[in-house]
């Protein structure tokens, strides 16, 4: 009976090392799951030090439409008026435009067009720029774009959001100036029985000025400059928009060069042409 009992005793001690060792298994076998659980969670990738963040996707555009096509025939007509004397053919390449040489269609692209007739001579430009980061990282396509706007914004030496009134006019009565309409010096001269001036009409337009514009794309700002008065040299009209509609920059520039002295193109109907043109070209874009 000793032996007998001896020898349960030893085999009860060869067993429970092997249930020790099954028992640690499981328990690290758990353990590991756990773990696996969490992983598929994401935590413990987010929670990674030193990730970098997800890039900033591509910028809306990732071409550019060609400018010689990007305007209809019936506006370029409107802004380029030529002698009648011009065959079908000449007319048609006239209207056709010069594209701008580039090495990268799908990065900056333009086109012009030049019109005379014997009272005066127009240029039309249309330029597209589209806009890439290299580093989105740090940078979008837009905010890249925004920066190349900005830029051209400083360089054209305007106020941003927009011009603000003159200290002088900010400290004067309540009353607004109205200097387009100078009636006391208009009856003057007409008292002498000399004409009005153009200037001194009430009929005449008001002088626009540069400045930024609302409502066309992003962002946008008019630039409008008057050549210098000369004896005999004729003072010409050049107006820039250029507006930003996300990765994409747009630039029109619109010049009137009249072929006698002491004619100026009124600033009216020389920014409303580029206006259109432009809001026509930021509905293009946001097709």
């Amino acid at each position: 009976m000793q032996r007998k009992a001896g020898q349960a005793g030893t085999a009860v001690r060869r067993v429970l090392p092997g249930i020790a060792m099954l028992t640690a298994l499981a328990a690290g076998t758990a353990g590991l799951t756990g773990c696996t659980g969490d992983s598929g969670g994401g935590t413990v990738s987010d929670s990674k030090p030193g990730g970098s963040p997800a890039p900033a996707p591509a910028g809306k555009y990732r071409s550019l439409p060609s400018p010689c096509k990007a305007l209809d025939s019936k506006r370029l007509k409107a802004m380029l008026p030529t002698q009648d004397s011009l065959t079908d053919e000449q007319r048609d390449a006239l209207y056709a435009g010069t594209a701008d040489t580039s090495y990268d269609g799908d990065r900056h692209v333009g086109c012009r067009w030049t019109a005379g007739t014997t009272a005066e001579t127009r240029l039309l430009y249309v330029g597209f720029e589209r806009v890439v980061s290299y580093d989105r990282a740090a940078a979008s396509d837009d905010d890249k774009a925004r920066q190349v706007y900005v830029r051209q914004l400083t360089d054209a030496k305007l106020p941003f959001p927009g011009p603000t009134a003159s200290p002088s006019a900010s400290a004067s009565s309540a009353t607004p100036a109205t200097p387009a309409t100078p009636a006391p010096s208009t009856s003057a001269s007409a008292a002498a029985g000399g004409s009005p001036s153009p200037s001194g009409s009430p009929s005449a337009p008001p002088e626009l000025g540069s400045r930024v514009l609302e409502g066309l794309g992003n962002e946008g700002f008019l630039d409008d400059k008057l050549s210098a008065a000369g004896a005999t040299a004729a003072q010409a009209r050049s107006v820039r928009i250029v507006f930003r509609t996300s990765n994409v920059i747009v630039t029109i520039e619109y010049s009137v060069q009249p072929s006698l002295p002491g004619v100026v193109p009124p600033s009216t109907e020389t920014q409303d042409k580029v206006r259109q043109l432009a809001q026509a070209l930021a509905e293009r874009f946001s097709d």
